[in-house]
């Protein structure tokens, strides 16, 4: 794998910070290419240099946490859930930031589909309708409630500011899941 110049990882780490600090302070919406170069300290030529737009930088931004939440749970995919969980909520606390400003932006939705969406494909290999105690139920009503009922207490736990520790998230959840999964 090459390596990558230390001045583009700062750039674009620049970027991403000033990114998230315009996101606490006003709407995706109102935010614009100029309030990016002016809070990140670069050129608008340098920002185009990374990104397309502010929409790309968005994308890849969520992107980023998608892959690193999926890799979490192929690490964990041998774990029980409430093993599992307590490796995925630090990831939460460590992101907060991130987190909060898309499950609680009102200028970011697309965060919390996309957010969903791999929430129901990660839930989707965890289901079995054919023995145990969800034979014969149908798949897809357990798969789009145990996926919404997660999406639901994570952005719960961040529009409350994480009323409970972590730890106590991921405890509860993962005997939640085991109860239906």
């Amino acid at each position: 794998m090459p390596k990558v110049d230390r001045r583009i990882l700062k750039t674009q780490e620049a970027l991403r910070n000033a990114f998230l600090q315009l996101m606490s302070e006003k709407s995706f919406d109102d935010i614009t290419i100029q309030d990016l170069s002016d809070r990140a300290n670069v050129s608008r030529g340098t920002i185009y240099l990374h990104y397309l737009d502010k929409y790309d930088l968005l994308d890849k931004l969520i992107e980023s946490h998608i892959t690193q939440l999926r890799e979490l749970c192929e690490a964990v995919a041998e774990l029980d859930f409430i093993e599992a969980t307590q490796i995925w909520t630090p990831y939460f606390e460590e992101n907060y930031s991130f987190f909060s400003l898309m499950l609680t932006s009102k200028g970011a939705p697309s965060f919390r589909s996309r957010f969903l969406n791999y929430l129901i494909e990660e839930v989707r290999k965890e289901v079995n309708v054919t023995k145990g105690k969800n034979e014969g139920w149908n798949e897809e009503v357990i798969v789009q409630f145990v996926a919404s009922a997660i999406e639901g207490l994570v952005e719960w736990w961040f529009t409350n500011e994480r009323p409970v520790p972590h730890q106590v998230l991921a405890e509860q959840m993962g005997k939640l899941l085991e109860r239906n999964l």
